[in-house]
């Protein structure tokens, strides 16, 4: 399959900052109390359908993968960035991290328990969503769960710099209503929605949807 041509900006752009996005990621996570308390409630439903492996898909730097695996659940992590990949892989060696796409995941058919895809649709265009969200109806097991968080608009961003250096990815938007459709065109039930208001920690509101895989 050939690689959508946005994916080479994301993968420079993130291998260009990589350095300087460990230093402000994790911290920003920590102060997250809402999102963490989902993916609580992700962890302790995903536990409770068994021990399958859940993917943390553009996983970044590593700390919401090893976060995962702190309550229980036998989490990896998964990013396009090289460089992020090596970061994880230094700073949590007893985890498993992969180079690899959200648009092409290296596995089989029904593998996952649970996805986990945090603020990672960032970047994908609106159009290359349902190719997205049909891959990981693909990689889930019938009842997995996938949890994921965006930032909420209408908009399509181009920033030229990021965490102190210049940057060519695109970013987008994205409406809790539309990417629910899109979930369910995808062959997925939204069962959980979560919308933060912005406030002194954000400059704009966010949102996370849990949805689940039919069991049939």
């Amino acid at each position: 399959m050939t690689e959508p041509s946005y994916l080479a900006a994301v993968r420079d752009s993130y291998d260009t900052v990589a350095e300087d996005y460990v230093k402000i990621a994790p911290a920003r996570f920590a102060e997250d109390a809402l999102g963490r308390g989902m993916l609580v409630a992700f962890a302790e439903l995903v536990q409770a359908n068994g021990r399958r492996p859940v993917a943390d898909l553009g996983c970044g730097p590593g700390h919401v993968t090893a976060h995962l695996n702190s309550l229980g659940v036998p989490a990896f992590g998964v990013d396009l960035s090289p460089k992020m990949v090596d970061i994880a892989r230094r700073t949590y060696p007893g985890l498993r991290f992969d180079v690899g796409s959200m648009t092409a995941l290296d596995l089989p058919d029904g593998h996952l328990g649970g996805i986990v895809a945090w603020w990672s649709i960032f970047h994908t265009p609106p159009e290359a969503l349902p190719m997205v969200f049909a891959e990981f109806h693909r990689t889930l097991a019938p009842g997995g769960l996938l949890f994921v968080g965006f930032h909420v608009g209408d908009e399509h961003l181009r920033p030229e710099r990021s965490y102190g250096h210049p940057v060519s990815y695109d970013a987008y938007l994205l409406l809790p209503d539309d990417i629910e459709e899109q979930l369910h065109q995808a062959g997925m039930v939204v069962t959980a929605r979560l919308r933060e208001e912005p406030s002194q920690r954000l400059k704009r509101p966010q949102a996370s949807l849990m949805a689940r895989k039919p069991e049939h």
